[in-house]
């Protein structure tokens, strides 16, 4: 089961995500990044963060530990904004908090342009993000991040964010277990991912009793009052039977079609063009650094 922390200490919002996740001090020493009932994306955004969460986990992937946290609004009453106050106080209780890792940085366009990842491991990435139907892991949005960046230890992906991953539970009346998506904008489809190797070595792995039991990690006040089940142990086996049908039908929607490096780089000086056409004829002539840092650090040599 999912350990459970009493957050003590509010350390700051995280501005880069709609959801606003905090960074917190718990009572074990650790520090987490909570996401919070209260958010926008609500309840179900935190049901997919815990089964593709502990999925990648048990499939070997590499993902930040899960813990509940206990959160009370009063230790964040120091919190300036107004909007982020009525976010807490409308998450006291539990919420779901991510081990921060510290000095992690963005897997971007420009990291993922110069880096190396091997063949393998992102076709087992992008094997599990069609399996939980992940729509946001794509070339501009990675959710991944490289770490540790110090240190002796080389530098690593690491998934994060899945709160956008199972989207048949958003209409569960027309969830087809054999539905195709688009994934050629995946992050790592430049990487030449090896999809077939990874499903004959992970579709065997998935089985209902590893699906029934990470679905069992998720606490009962997040599955109750769900449209179409009478309990939580309804819901829970919804999604247990739609992903373990999923996983028979591989075969359907098994993602294979990347496009090559210099397709996505067309790609890009075609979106570059429309922005630039969009432009007046002043700021055509401010170069675009939006998101770019001054300097990026070569991770290519690590990155395998």
């Amino acid at each position: 089961m999912l350990r459970e922390v009493t957050a003590i200490r509010y350390v700051e919002p995280l501005r880069s995500g709609g959801s606003v996740p905090g960074v917190v001090e718990a009572d074990d020493l650790g520090t987490y990044v909570v996401k919070f009932t209260g958010s926008a994306q609500g309840r179900k955004a935190l049901v997919a963060e815990v089964i593709v969460g502990e999925l990648a986990r048990a499939l070997g992937l590499r993902f930040p530990e899960l813990v509940l946290v206990h959160f009370d609004p009063a230790i964040a009453d120091d919190e300036p904004h107004q909007e982020l106050r009525e976010l807490h106080d409308a998450s006291a209780g539990l919420n779901l908090g991510m081990d921060y890792l510290p000095g992690a940085k963005d897997f971007t366009p420009e990291v993922a342009e110069v880096s190396r990842v091997d063949p393998l491991e992102a076709g087992r990435i992008v094997w599990l993000d069609a399996l939980t139907v992940n729509v946001d892991r794509t070339v501009h949005s990675s959710n991944l991040m490289v770490w540790p960046t110090f240190g002796t230890v080389p530098p690593r992906l690491w998934l994060i964010d899945h709160g956008a991953a199972l989207v048949f539970h958003h209409r569960w009346d027309a969830a087809d277990p054999a539905k195709a998506y688009d994934f050629r904008h995946h992050a790592l489809g430049r990487y030449g991912p090896e999809v077939r190797a990874a499903d004959a070595e992970l579709a065997p792995r998935v089985t209902e009793e590893l699906l029934r039991s990470i679905v069992d990690e998720v606490p009962d006040a997040w599955l109750a009052d769900e449209p179409g089940f009478a309990t939580p142990e309804e819901a829970r086996a919804a999604y247990v039977d739609h992903l373990h049908a999923r996983v028979r039908t591989s075969a359907a929607w098994l993602p294979t079609d990347f496009p090559t490096r210099e397709e996505l780089a067309a790609d890009e000086a075609r979106r570059t063009a429309r922005t630039q056409q969009g432009r007046p004829n002043w700021l055509k002539r401010v170069p675009d650094l939006h998101g770019k840092p001054a300097a990026e650090q070569d991770w290519s040599v690590h990155l395998g």
